[in-house]
């Protein structure tokens, strides 16, 4: 029984003061006023604190927390050019390591359920796709995996180096066995596998066309890039004859089972598009920012009907990034671009809960505090001796930096207590992470590669 508390629960009118009833792993009450009396409930104080539902991150590539702080300065494809050849030398502790870090730094922002794009599988480096989601089973945190795959490398007009693309027939295999070993679609699942070719200028028509056949015969999402920059979209119209909207329309990838990283440059006719088919996007300002890719039309989309979520992208685009800083991103980076009332910070809230609950197929879930919901709640402190100058606790969760938290609840199950890691050692998930770094970058120079800080060094 959470107290005492301000309830903004996203759908349904927020409650000043509280209290939220959790059995098992399902929200059954949430009222105002006292907390009703239930012999032998556990009791949370939550006075000066703010109950939200658990952050839902929709885009991440958590190996690349072994990988931060390199190419600097460089756009989106001078970026990816520098690190292809390092990140062909991970194995699968690397990314366990990685993985690791990446969602402890996600549950310590109040994240409760994550995806994962991976789709560079090296030969003979071990269970990629298994050690990520170990991770995740450690740190105690939702997860939908994206089994990513390439197969269109320099060779063929793509842009990663041919080392790092598979054969169609072994991508469709591996992604086939992935599903069929990993996917719970169960109410209070921790684990659904997603089907996700990386990009239009990294598969072919073949492996998106396939994927998506296989993902609708096994009942599962689909997930990719598209528009994140202008250099994409000039690659698109020059391969295919078709920008990247229209292109994914082609190949039958629109539609409300598919969701869409980054989605920056679109046309009108792309948002409408987007829009009427019920496709989803992850919005990644800081990224997006980090690599010049522009300011996507979040505010524009939301007026048409598109769903938005949220998320961190790689941590190699986007150092250290907490999910609930993303809510402020997005807030200023749409005044920036359209003035102050282009987004409030209540829908900056909902983008980053019921927004990407809605992206992964699972608003009926997660994404709001209700009754009959999975208990996933974020319990933020507002009332501290600086914070509590604002009056609007959801404003202060917003507005500012991410406030300390008091819990994370998973499923009912405390992932963080007062700003600490209780799943897995708090210290030692930070040292996975850095121990990942040492030795990426120690396999990647025994391969003869190094990645530059900035583009143009060696």
């Amino acid at each position: 029984m959470i107290e005492n508390v301000f309830v903004a629960p996203v759908a349904g009118p927020e409650i000043e003061s509280g209290y939220i009833r959790i059995a098992g792993d399902r929200i059954v009450a949430l009222g105002a006023g006292p907390a009703p009396d239930v012999p032998g409930a556990v009791r949370i104080d939550g006075e000066g604190c703010l109950a939200t539902p658990g952050l839902v991150n929709t885009h991440h590539h958590l190996y690349q927390w072994a990988s931060q702080g390199l190419a600097q300065d460089a756009t989106l494809f001078e970026w990816l050019v520098a690190l292809y050849d390092v990140w062909a030398a991970m194995d699968a502790e690397v990314v366990k390591g990685a993985a690791t870090a990446g969602l402890g730094w996600l549950a310590l922002s109040g994240c409760t359920t994550s995806s994962d794009h991976h789709y560079i599988f090296p030969k003979g480096r071990g269970d990629l796709f298994a050690a990520g989601i170990e991770a995740a089973r450690e740190v105690g945190v939702r997860f939908h995996p994206a089994r990513g795959s390439m197969d269109r490398g320099r060779s063929h007009g793509g842009l990663p180096p041919d080392a790092v693309v598979e054969e169609l027939d072994d991508i469709l295999a591996a992604t086939e066995e992935a599903v069929d070993a990993y996917h719970d679609p169960s109410f209070s699942s921790m684990s659904r596998v997603v089907v996700a070719p990386c990009s239009p200028f990294s598969a072919s028509a073949e492996l998106m066309t396939e994927s998506a056949a296989l993902a609708r015969a096994k009942g599962v999402r689909l997930h990719t890039h598209i528009a994140e920059t202008l250099d994409e979209d000039e690659h698109c119209v020059a391969q295919f004859g078709l920008r990247p909207v229209d292109y994914m329309e082609k190949l039958g990838w629109l539609g409300p089972d598919v969701w869409f990283a980054h989605a920056v440059h679109l046309s009108d006719s792309d948002i409408g598009k987007l829009a009427a088919s019920g496709t989803g996007t992850a919005h990644c300002p800081s990224s997006n920012g980090r690599l010049g890719a522009g300011i996507a039309r979040v505010s524009e989309m939301l007026r048409q009907g598109a769903n938005v979520g949220l998320g961190v992208d790689g941590s190699a685009s986007s150092e250290l990034t907490p999910l609930a800083g993303e809510m402020r991103q997005t807030l200023l980076f749409q005044r920036a671009r359209y003035g102050p009332g282009a987004l409030t910070a209540r829908q900056a809230l909902e983008l980053a809960t019921l927004g990407g609950a809605r992206n992964l197929g699972r608003e009926n879930e997660l994404g709001s505090l209700e009754p009959g919901k999975l208990a996933d709640i974020a319990l933020w402190r507002v009332g501290g001796p600086f914070a509590s100058a604002i009056a609007d606790p959801v404003c202060a969760l917003v507005f500012g930096p991410p406030p300390p938290l008091a819990r994370v609840l998973v499923g009912g199950r405390s992932v963080v207590e007062d700003g600490e890691l209780k799943t897995v050692s708090h210290d030692a998930a930070g040292r996975a992470g850095a121990e990942a770094a040492r030795r990426l970058a120690r396999l990647a120079r025994e391969k003869g590669f190094t990645a530059p800080k900035e583009v143009g060094q060696g």
